[in-house]
């Protein structure tokens, strides 16, 4: 398998599933303004999208969408837990818990990145993603986990968003059990490796 990334972004989650699956794969990166690769291809070639992360298959399908990704890999090693089974109660639980994540924080901290916004409407983004945040750090208090009591697929999703808190001036100060959170998953060592290799990739022109 061929993962398609680039640093800050939430291919990271992904890529973290990967080393903690031990699947073999190799990451190739992307320059998301040039949408050039680290292999001399056009992004735009893989992934029509434009963004990543974007996952190649040996057989040359290409998965996009996080979300999707992740519960792929989780399938192909059911035995180690990272998500539950397909088709029961429980995944259907999982999938809401990717779609909150997907929609009430990684979309809503997507357009802070925008120079071009203003910063009272970012000031106002800020403010609902304090509710978002908060009803997180009420949920997770109890397990530490985005889902369930255990490291999940969810976990790496939620970690890879959170990473651009600081970047974005989004105050976590009054959320002790996500903060709680981040340096838990932080110290994993497939998350330790990933951020790794992600840093020593060589930039894309």
């Amino acid at each position: 398998m061929k993962l398609y990334f680039a640093p800050n972004a939430c291919s990271l989650a992904p890529h973290i599933i990967l080393r903690e699956l031990g699947l073999p794969f190799a990451l190739i990166r992307v320059n998301n303004q040039s949408k050039r690769t680290a292999d001399g291809r056009d992004f735009y070639q893989i992934n029509p999208k434009g963004y990543v992360a974007a996952l190649q298959l040996p057989d040359g399908t290409v998965l996009t969408e996080g979300a999707a990704i992740l519960q792929y890999l989780a399938d192909q090693r059911p035995e180690a837990g990272l998500a539950p089974l397909n088709g029961t109660l429980e995944r259907t639980l999982l999938q809401a818990q990717l779609n909150f994540i997907g929609s009430e924080l990684h979309a809503a901290m997507s357009p802070l990145f925008d120079s071009a916004i203003a910063e009272p409407v970012k000031d106002l983004l800020r403010s609902k993603l304090a509710r978002r945040l908060g009803y997180l750090d009420q949920a997770m208090a109890a397990s530490g986990y985005a889902f369930g009591d255990r490291f999940s697929i969810a976990d790496a999703y939620l970690f890879s968003v959170l990473g651009w808190s600081e970047q974005l001036k989004i105050d976590l100060g009054a959320y002790p059990a996500i903060r709680r959170f981040r340096a838990t998953v932080a110290a994993r060592p497939a998350v330790v490796e990933a951020l790794r290799a992600e840093a020593e990739a060589p930039a894309v022109a």
